[in-house]
């Protein structure tokens, strides 16, 4: 008597329940069924199994360029065989460097060197969490000498880093600039 009771109290209560919100009872589904909402399995399917990374930049920097070249195809193979995404890869402009050494406690110029720093970014997409410890040990561990390996997520500001200047539209901006500005139309 008193399970049969309890039934109809809680058959009650959901009846009153639904009816406040203005949808029909469900005579087979318990509270608990009423919170959640039906998600098909294959959704689940979809998801990663592991987080990832969006999109990783491995920036290589070095003075030497044939060594350089020869690292960067060395990442595009290690990418590859681990059926990592590559996105992008791309050469920055190189940068100059005049290298100065004095004579000790003077002025004088012991000796001059030029240097050129070249620098090439190989972007990767959606690397799984565990696979990249995997991917950078490898990659430091073929590091050459006078390379240097730096990952970072990308951003807008070392795509604008690619793109080699205009001297050109500096100067006439410099110019302009210098005349007082543009004129502004009314």
């Amino acid at each position: 008597m008193a399970h049969r009771m309890t039934v109809t109290f809680l058959g009650r209560a959901l009846s009153a329940a639904a009816s406040s919100s203005g949808s029909r009872p469900f005579s087979h589904c318990t509270a608990a069924c009423l919170n959640r909402m039906y998600e098909p399995d294959y959704l689940e399917l979809l998801k990663p199994k592991y987080p990832l990374y969006d999109t990783l930049n491995f920036t290589i920097k070095g003075y030497d360029y044939p060594v350089l070249e020869s690292y960067q195809k060395f990442i595009h193979n290690v990418a590859d065989s681990m059926e990592l995404e590559i996105a992008d890869a791309y050469a920055h402009p190189p940068k100059k460097l005049n290298v100065q050494k004095f004579k000790p406690n003077s002025s004088v110029i012991d000796s001059e060197y030029k240097l050129t720093v070249y620098e090439r970014t190989v972007q990767v997409e959606k690397v799984q969490a565990p696979l990249y410890p995997l991917l950078l040990r490898t990659l430091q561990a073929a590091l050459p000498e006078g390379v240097t390996l730096s990952v970072a997520e990308h951003s807008s500001d070392q795509e604008e880093s690619r793109y080699v200047p205009d001297r050109d539209l500096k100067e006439l901006k410099l110019q302009l600039d210098e005349m007082g500005g543009p004129t502004k139309k009314k």
